[in-house]
């Protein structure tokens, strides 16, 4: 086998060449995952791919035949991607939010990866995990036990499929992001009936959310977050794109607070995280980015007044230091 002939389909030329359907694109992505394609045809393939630009079904095929390569993950409330290069944004208060989300009794799974190569230190996710109280998994069965005990767990993507990271290192080679990128984020590994996804560029708001739909997910927040992640800039109003009960939705909301601030504000040291969870710490802006996430992420989960629960949980958290 071989995926040749969908080269061929992408690479045709002006007026020749069309997109994958989602058939070809599940049959593409399982023949590559099972180590059956060329890496000359792999690396073509997603470059036409990247020069042509994404479509819903190709995006929506990759994931379900990746989803059907994974190991079985218990199921949590909400899947949470993290796959963002983080250039542009600072500390990672989103990881705050993810559990204030499960404090509130809805088991969040995250799971990502993120190149140090591309990422500022202060920006790391997995450095930030330890103060924000997260545990990482080593495998998916931890992962299980995680959700189990503390209703949140981060699982690298290198413990559930490590050739998909072996695919999402092309960039490393190819100095270009590749439709892997959306694929991880759209791929929801537990098959969670809701899930939240960030973007970085906008046009792959609707490319997501129509990738969801195909998927059949049920419900859906894809916002463009801080450097690509899941997480509200509080001095800017949001768009929303996604899902709600299986059906298309959109929708916005205005500034949290009225301050004309970049959402990295220079913040260097990742202890800063613990220190907001437990007190220590007192920033208006940074608190402002955990709890306009933590809504977003609730009203995702169906709560019917988000703001009012993340306060609450807020206001409630435990105030003991993590770190």
């Amino acid at each position: 086998m071989t995926i040749a002939p969908y080269v061929r389909h992408l690479g045709r030329g002006p007026g020749r060449a069309r997109s994958l359907t989602y058939e070809e694109a599940f049959d593409a992505m399982r023949l590559i995952l099972a180590g059956e394609a060329a890496p000359e045809s792999i690396g073509a393939l997603l470059m036409l791919m990247r020069m042509k630009g994404e479509v819903p079904e190709e995006i929506a095929g990759f994931a379900a035949a990746a989803r059907d390569t994974l190991p079985r993950i218990p199921a949590p409330a909400l899947d949470w991607p993290s796959y963002a290069a983080g250039r542009s944004r600072g500390l990672p208060f989103f990881l705050l939010s993810a559990r204030l989300v499960a404090s509130a009794g809805h088991p969040v799974l995250l799971h990502g990866w993120n190149s140090a190569a591309h990422m500022a230190e202060a920006a790391s996710i997995r450095g930030g995990l330890t103060h924000a109280g997260i545990s990482e998994a080593t495998s998916v069965e931890h992962a299980g036990r995680l959700l189990e005990e503390h209703r949140i767990a981060y699982l690298p993507l290198e413990s559930f499929q490590p050739k998909l990271l072996e695919l999402l290192q092309l960039r490393d080679k190819f100095n270009l992001r590749s439709c892997v990128n959306t694929v991880l984020r759209v791929l929801n590994p537990a098959r969670a009936a809701a899930s939240v996804q960030g973007v970085f560029h906008p046009p792959y708001l609707e490319l997501q959310a129509d990738a969801g739909l195909i998927l059949g997910q049920k419900n859906l927040t894809v916002i463009k977050g801080g450097g690509g992640e899941f997480e509200r800039h509080p001095a800017k109003g949001v768009s929303l794109f996604g899902l709600r009960d299986g059906a298309p939705y959109t929708g916005s909301e205005p500034a949290l607070i009225e301050e004309h601030v970049k959402l990295n504000q220079g913040w260097q040291t990742q202890a800063r995280i613990a220190h907001l969870w437990s007190g220590d710490w007192h920033d208006p802006f940074a608190e402002a980015v955990v709890l306009g996430t933590a809504e977003l992420a609730l009203a995702t989960l169906g709560d019917p007044t988000p703001g009012d629960t993340a306060r609450r949980l807020w206001e409630s958290r435990n105030a003991e230091a993590l770190a």
